[in-house]
């Protein structure tokens, strides 16, 4: 049976990834000076204005507005022609203090920590990849990386910071076959002409990235379909901090729990606990139980054990459910209390994720992408 899925995955000037990116930099801040802040940070960015709000309790004294423009700067709004100057927009902050029940359902008398709010919380795995994430959200994310990467160096300099990038890939009874797809849209400097633009972001982005095996003759490349991306960043969208949450995750592979990550500290389970069931999905395949794994962790507030943890496997398991679940329990504590512990999440290391997706970054060594429980799930395949 012939299929076909799509991912897509946005650059760092995305609106609603500068957003991101600032309130995790303010998350970053505040937690480096206050590893047990409670912080919920949202920035919302339009027309010549940032808008830092939120509720934050925590022992820090840090200046938002430096942050959020010095973040906006580093992604490369540094140029009126973007219509997003770093030091020409208005920046209001507008911080609260968190509630008082909250605080009280997630701050336990005894040694726990309750959640800091009910919700489920969704990871997956699969062997697609060698780094266990599905193939078309790997290939959308390098695009937009090497997009990144053409402007920052120079390589392309009529680049702007806003661009998108999208892959289709046909699979044949669930094995991958070719890409059917690419998209890829960059905002661009107005002298510059459309036929440029698109050689060079076939030469210079697309075929510097995908493997020419999985391309053939059929394949479709559509590169600044519209004819014309000018405009773009806040001037041409409102951004707002959590919308792109398939693109923090799974690219449509895994279902999301609604809850998105940027700009929260680990008491939020929004945030460590889909860390954590990253973590035990990618183990569980690691380990060769099964060759894909989907894993729901539900909590409700204050209280800090999960009300239900579901296991799929998509009928790709090699041994027993009954062994999986067996498996999970006896290896990964969700306490609460634990996921922010084993991860190590009290450190300022959030900014980094705020792009190009939280799961499958090897490369900046998170804990939750580690594979050291792999030897010990080994045994349940005896």
């Amino acid at each position: 049976m012939r299929t076909i899925f799509t991912s897509e995955a946005v650059t760092k000037g995305h609106p609603d990834k500068i957003c991101d990116q600032v309130s995790d930099a303010v998350l970053d801040a505040i937690i480096a000076q206050d590893p047990h802040a409670h912080v919920a940070c949202e920035t919302v960015a339009s027309k010549n204005v940032l808008i830092v709000t939120g509720e934050i309790s925590a022992d820090a004294n840090v200046d938002i507005e430096k942050i959020a423009r010095q973040t906006i700067k580093d992604i490369g709004y540094t140029r009126p022609e973007w219509g997003f100057e770093y030091d020409k927009i208005d920046v209001e902050v507008r911080i609260v203090r968190q509630s008082g029940d909250i605080n009280q359902g997630v701050c336990l008398d005894n040694e726990e920590i309750g959640a800091g709010d009910q919700g489920m919380m969704f990871g997956y795995a699969c062997n697609e990849t060698a780094n266990y994430m599905p193939l078309s959200f790997e290939l959308a994310q390098s695009l937009v990386k090497r997009q990144d990467e053409v402007r920052k160096k120079g390589i392309l300099p009529y680049l702007g910071p806003d661009g998108k990038a999208q892959v289709s890939v046909e699979y044949s009874d669930s094995k991958i076959k070719r890409i059917d797809t690419i998209v890829v849209s960059n905002q661009h400097l107005a002298d510059v002409d459309i036929e440029t633009v698109r050689r060079d972001l076939r030469k210079e982005v697309i075929d510097q990235v995908i493997d020419p095996a999985l391309i053939d003759e059929d394949t479709r490349f559509l590169i600044n379909p519209t004819g014309r991306f000018v405009i773009g960043g806040p001037l041409g969208d409102v951004g707002l901090t959590g919308r792109k949450i398939i693109v923090d995750t799974y690219g449509g592979y895994a279902p999301h729990g609604g809850g998105a990550f940027s700009g929260k500290d680990p008491s939020k389970v929004d945030r460590s606990a889909a860390y954590y069931a990253r973590y035990v999905a990618k183990n569980l395949v690691a380990s060769g139980l099964c060759d894909r794994a989907l894993i729901q962790i539900s909590y409700a507030i204050g209280i800090p054990e999960p009300v239900s943890v579901f296991i799929d496997t998509y009928g790709t398991n090699h041994t027993s459910l009954e062994n999986i679940y067996a498996a999970v329990n006896k290896n990964f504590d969700m306490r609460v209390k634990n996921l922010i512990s084993e991860l190590d999440l009290l450190r300022p290391i959030y900014l980094n994720l705020a792009s190009y997706g939280h799961m499958g970054r090897e490369e900046l060594n998170v804990p939750f992408e580690r594979l050291d429980k792999v030897d010990k799930l080994k045994e349940y395949l005896k």
